[in-house]
């Protein structure tokens, strides 16, 4: 074994001093030093462990990779600087992709494997990071209060006086809600969004996570909810028999609101055709790895949805095409409109 880890033992503790406490070291790649070692910062947890161990099987190289909350990480990239170990940054949701960018943390890179495997609108323009799986963020109702032949089929829909009580919606502290109303924004300008959100925070009950919501829901909390369509997922493998369905948001306008998980090559990366290539496979060969565990929708077209959602939600909805980008930097607009509504 090198000695990477307990260096990287070391760096957390010195971090934690300074406050960001929530980051936790996991360590894999215990292949020992035949071949190259890769360094990833993830900011995404859920069945990463099965794709990095896989890629460490099929290539020989070996994964290190640190997981925590996606500004903390961000925030030790930057402050690293040249010393940092990470090759590989890889987050959930566009806005963070975006902060990273913005904040010079990535370096654009040129890959035709890339390009063809992951559609233009999930890229940077400057190719800088990449969408590695989507995340639908939707409607659901709860079968046993709301009759299945008449469900609420919009977001905006929720905003109505008729709702005022009925439903569950995430706070505004919160990423996946930040990025749906910045697509909100994108569709229907700042004035319509911001009747909506008054609606939103006058009718609902706000939860921290998806899980609480949809376990709070099950129980009777409310008629209708939005989420990200994975959480759900996860709650159907476990409890088949729970009574709450998915309806795939605004299918007859812009489609449903897809958010992304992706990743980059850091600014410091110390081998950029490693951690290239690393992203590559994630893009095509692992890409159903990826996506399975955490019951994602894969971003590379070509590659089939995983069983329990193909069968479950099914793959022929209509998707808004905005771009991830996009999504990204009206971020600050989302979060200034949710206060100015007293969407808390």
């Amino acid at each position: 074994m090198s000695d990477k880890p307990a260096h990287r033992v070391v760096a957390i503790r010195s971090l934690a001093v300074i406050g960001t406490v929530s980051l936790m070291a996991t360590l894999a790649g215990c292949g020992g030093d035949d071949g190259p070692t890769l360094n990833v910062y993830s900011g995404r947890h859920y069945g990463i462990e099965t794709a990095f161990e896989k890629y460490e099987q099929e290539t020989g190289v070996n994964v290190e990779f640190l997981t925590g909350n996606d500004a903390d990480l961000r925030e030790r990239i930057a402050a690293e600087g040249d010393e940092t170990e990470a090759d590989v940054y890889l987050t959930v949701d566009a806005g963070n992709l975006w902060a990273a960018g913005e904040d010079d943390l990535f370096q654009s890179i040129q890959s035709s494997i890339l390009d063809e495997a992951i559609p233009g609108e999930l890229q940077d323009p400057d190719n800088r990071w990449f969408g590695l799986a989507t995340r639908m963020r939707t409607i659901v109702i709860n079968t046993e209060l709301l009759d299945e032949a008449d469900p609420p089929t919009t977001y905006e829909q929720l905003a109505d006086p008729e709702w005022d009580g009925r439903i569950c919606l995430r706070n505004a502290n919160n990423d996946y809600q930040q990025s749906l109303v910045a697509s909100m924004i994108a569709a229907d300008g700042e004035d319509a969004t911001l009747e909506v959100l008054k609606g939103w925070a006058a009718n609902a009950k706000l939860y921290a996570n998806d899980v609480d919501l949809l376990n709070d829901m099950a129980a009777g909390a409310c008629e209708a909810a939005i989420v990200n369509h994975y959480y759900l997922a996860r709650l159907l493998e476990e409890q088949p028999d729970t009574p709450i369905k998915l309806i795939w948001a605004n299918q007859d306008g812009r489609g449903v609101h897809v958010n992304i998980s992706g990743g980059g090559v850091t600014k410091y990366a110390s081998d950029v055709a490693l951690a290239q290539q690393f992203l590559e496979w994630l893009a095509t060969e692992g890409q159903d790895t990826l996506v399975a565990d955490n019951h994602e929708y894969p971003a590379n077209p070509s590659v089939d949805a995983e069983p329990l959602i193909r069968e479950q939600f099914g793959t022929d909805f209509k998707r808004d095409a905005l771009a991830a980008d996009v999504l990204g930097s009206l971020n600050p607009d989302a979060v200034r409109l949710m206060d100015e509504a007293g969407f808390g």
